[in-house]
């Protein structure tokens, strides 16, 4: 049997002015890739390229987590936006996260669509190729993160983009394989242990259990823990190490 590998990303950058979110440097030496916020859903330019700093100081992949322009709704309400317009809100974060990235040694190696937006281009076509032509316009070298069986994975697969399917260790999956919305009591998870052993199943490629408690498998090659939730920090050690126990190589799927 080969060996397993498998990513671990983590969002970060989600602090405000004196609002703090999520604990970065203790994450960061965890994770192996960082979708760092870009400004529009969470983030200012300090924490930005705190981020950037940290994730290039552990050696972490930075990845644009770009969202709507919703900072009032930390990116989880949809927005019709014209596909244009959000091209190029897109393209404007992007450049605004690679920038801070390179001042601190790194860059920019990964695009991950967030909230209401990762969300919403799971079928919404003319937004997944909206998203799709800024990366494209940006740099085509760029990786996608991105829900398996997505049309933004599919159009950027079409459009010559590496595509990397992702599976969500500390949320709730419906029987067609889509998050359970957050309104929903259940949505996220919250024991440790029991997102640990989710976790190490999903690198395997084993079955989960859905929401209805059928049987559910998940073909990804990165798995996200969210630094939002409560004991965030906790999730992602334990994620971590039971990863390692289970004999799976924790890396980096950019390099």
């Amino acid at each position: 049997m080969p060996p397993v590998v498998i990513d671990l990303n983590a969002d970060l950058a989600e602090s405000f002015g004196h609002w703090e979110l999520g604990d970065d440097e203790a994450l960061l030496p965890l994770v192996t890739s960082a979708n760092v916020a870009c400004g529009f859903h969470a983030g200012d330019p300090r924490v930005i390229r705190r981020a950037c700093a940290g994730a290039a100081r552990h050696g972490v992949a930075i990845g644009a987590q770009v969202s709507y322009r919703d900072l009032a709704g930390f990116g989880r309400r949809f927005i019709d936006v014209p596909p244009a317009e959000l091209t190029d809100d897109v393209l404007y974060q992007l450049a605004a996260v690679d920038g801070l990235a390179r001042v601190e040694g790194s860059a920019v190696r990964y695009v991950k669509p967030h909230g209401a937006l990762y969300n919403a281009i799971v079928h919404h076509e003319e937004q997944a190729a909206a998203v799709v032509a800024a990366v494209r316009a940006y740099d085509p070298a760029l990786a996608v993160l991105g829900l398996p069986g997505s049309a933004w994975l599919r159009l950027a697969a079409e459009a010559g983009l590496r595509t990397v399917p992702e599976a969500f260790a500390d949320r709730a999956y419906t029987p067609e394989a889509t998050l359970v919305p957050r309104r929903r009591s259940g949505a996220v998870l919250h024991d440790a242990e029991a997102i640990a052993e989710r976790a190490l199943r999903l690198a395997r490629g084993e079955e989960i259990e859905a929401s209805d408690g059928s049987p559910l498998r998940v073909d990804a090659a990165s798995l996200c823990v969210h630094g939002d939730t409560p004991g965030a920090v906790a999730i992602a050690r334990a994620v971590r190490g039971r990863l390692s126990a289970g004999g799976v190589t924790v890396r980096a799927f950019t390099g």
